[in-house]
C-alpha cells in the first residue's frame, strides 16, 4: 500500500470534504475522490458513508483515519530525523500544551530559539485531558500537564510549581484586604473557565466542605476573558497566578489571599518512556530542567 492515498484520505476526513481537501493538496476534486475510490478498493472496505448529507466515516474509515495519522506522523518523525542526522541544531518539536500553561512555555520557547533558530517549534494547544493520548499516538513529542497522567507508558516530571491565585479589582470591596476567609466569599460572583479541570474541582469541594454558597453565573471561555472580566469589576475569580502575574504587578488585578485555600499547581513535562527523543526534544528537556 502506497502512503499518498492514505494521506488524501487523512486530509478528506480531517477537513470533512472532498472540496476542502482538493484545495488543501492543490489537486482537484474528481482527482481526490478517485483517490480515496481506489484506496476503498485496494482496502475491500467502505470508508466513507455517502449516504449521509455531511462526510460520515464507517467503522473502517474510523480504524483507517487511525493508522493514517500514526504513518503521517512517523513520516514526520523520519523527516525529523534525517534533518537532525545532517545537522543537529535542525529539526522540529512539537509541544502539547493547554491555554494556561503555554504561558509556562513563552519563557523557555525563547531561550530555545535563540540558542537552535533552525528548529521549527510548534505549539499546539491541547485539551489537558486529550495531551496523553496525542504523545502516545505520536502527535505530539512532549506535552505539558498540571497533573499526574498515572500512566506507566509515559514519563511525568514536575518543572514548576505555581498556585491559584483569588482575584478581584482594584475597585472591589475587598483589594485593600491582604487576607480573607472563604466563608466572606459567599455573597460574590465568580467568574468560571468553562473548561473543566482537576483545579476547579478542588474549588467546588473546598466551598462545599466550607459549606460556603459558590456562586458561578458567569463562565467564560478563555483565561484572558475571565481576566478582563474582573478588571471591570463584573466578578473575581480563581485563576493561576502566572496567568496573572503581570496584572498583579501592574495592579490591574489585586490577589487576596484565602486563609482556607491554598492550592499548588504542579506543571509537569510529559513524554512517552519508551520512545526516543529527538535531539530537539531533549535538548528542550535538558532546558527546561536546568
Amino acid at each position: 500500500m502506497e502512503l499518498h492515498p492514505l494521506r488524501v484520505f487523512l486530509t478528506v476526513a480531517s477537513e470533512k470534504s472532498f472540496s476542502r481537501a482538493a484545495e488543501k493538496l492543490l489537486r482537484t476534486q474528481p482527482a481526490i475522490s478517485l483517490s480515496v475510490q481506489r484506496l476503498e478498493s485496494e482496502l475491500g472496505e467502505k470508508l466513507i458513508d455517502r449516504s449521509a448529507k455531511d462526510l460520515l466515516l464507517t467503522d473502517a474509515g474510523r480504524i483507517v483515519l487511525e493508522y493514517a495519522r500514526r504513518f503521517d506522523n512517523l513520516q514526520g518523525e523520519l523527516k525529523n530525523s534525517l534533518a537532525e542526522l545532517r545537522d543537529k541544531s535542525a529539526g522540529r518539536l512539537t509541544i502539547g500544551a493547554n491555554e494556561s500553561s503555554t504561558l509556562y512555555l513563552l519563557d523557555h520557547i525563547e531561550r530555545f530559539r535563540k540558542k537552535f533558530p533552525r528548529v521549527k517549534v510548534q505549539i499546539r494547544r491541547s485539551l489537558s485531558s486529550k495531551i496523553p493520548a496525542e504523545l502516545l499516538d505520536g502527535d505530539l513529542e512532549l506535552g505539558i500537564l498540571t497533573y499526574d497522567p498515572d500512566d506507566e507508558r509515559l514519563v511525568s516530571q514536575v518543572i514548576y510549581t505555581d498556585h491559584l491565585a483569588f482575584i478581584v479589582s482594584p475597585e472591589h470591596r475587598l483589594a485593600s484586604r491582604k487576607e480573607v476567609s472563604i466563608t466572606e466569599l459567599g455573597t460574590e460572583d465568580f467568574i468560571a473557565h468553562n473548561v473543566i479541570s482537576p483545579y476547579r474541582a478542588v474549588v467546588l469541594r473546598e466551598f462545599q466542605r466550607h459549606r460556603v454558597p459558590l456562586k458561578m453565573d458567569l463562565e467564560m471561555p478563555t483565561i484572558e476573558a475571565i481576566r478582563k472580566m474582573v478588571q471591570r469589576n463584573e466578578g473575581v475569580a480563581f485563576l493561576p497566578h502566572m496567568c496573572v502575574a503581570d496584572e498583579i504587578r501592574q495592579g490591574v488585578v489585586r490577589e487576596v489571599n484565602v486563609k482556607e485555600m491554598h492550592v499548588d499547581r504542579k506543571i509537569r513535562l510529559v513524554y512517552p518512556a519508551k520512545r526516543a527523543l529527538s535531539h530537539a526534544a531533549q535538548a528542550f528537556l535538558g532546558m527546561v530542567e536546568g
